[in-house]
């Protein structure tokens, strides 16, 4: 057996396409203290509730839930709902400043994941938020979608 386990690093946020219809995405690197990389490499993260804002010309993730390890050194411990900087070009940010500003589109993490150097990296989508009845025309066509692949299976 390998000392190198292949995992799947991909913390997704599945609220996000319920609540928010997603137009563009975006990838940022994340700015991380202490053991929170290790606490991500064991799965500790929560997207659900996070979202995305823009103060003072730098972009930050609010309320990503990066539980603490037991096994980290207990002297540090940052809070695990903290605001996380995101690192994103200058050109980057004025565009997402112009989106939420003038058509007024919400920013919300959609991905957490490790990319091919081993670095943190987040994904950012420019959103719309849904309405109530296009939440449940998604849930009808998901059913549906999902009892034709039933049907499928069930013939052969």
């Amino acid at each position: 057996m390998s000392k190198n386990k292949e995992k799947n690093l991909t913390f997704k946020n599945k609220k996000a396409y319920h609540d928010y219809e997603i137009l563009d995405t975006l990838e940022a690197g994340i700015e991380l203290q202490g053991s929170e990389v290790k606490a991500i490499r064991e799965g500790r993260v929560n997207l659900k509730d996070s979202h995305v804002r823009i103060i003072k010309n730098e972009v930050y993730a609010l309320n990503i839930h990066i539980t603490h390890l037991s096994t980290a050194h207990t002297t540090f411990r940052p809070d695990e709902r903290r605001s996380r900087k995101l690192l994103l070009h200058r050109k980057e940010i004025n565009k997402l400043y112009e989106k939420v500003t003038k058509d007024g589109f919400t920013l919300i993490p959609t991905k957490l994941y490790f990319n091919h150097k081993n670095m943190v990296k987040i994904q950012v989508a420019v959103a719309r938020g849904k309405k109530l009845h296009d939440k449940r025309e998604d849930l009808k066509q998901k059913t549906l979608k999902r009892e034709a692949q039933q049907a499928l299976k069930n013939n052969f």
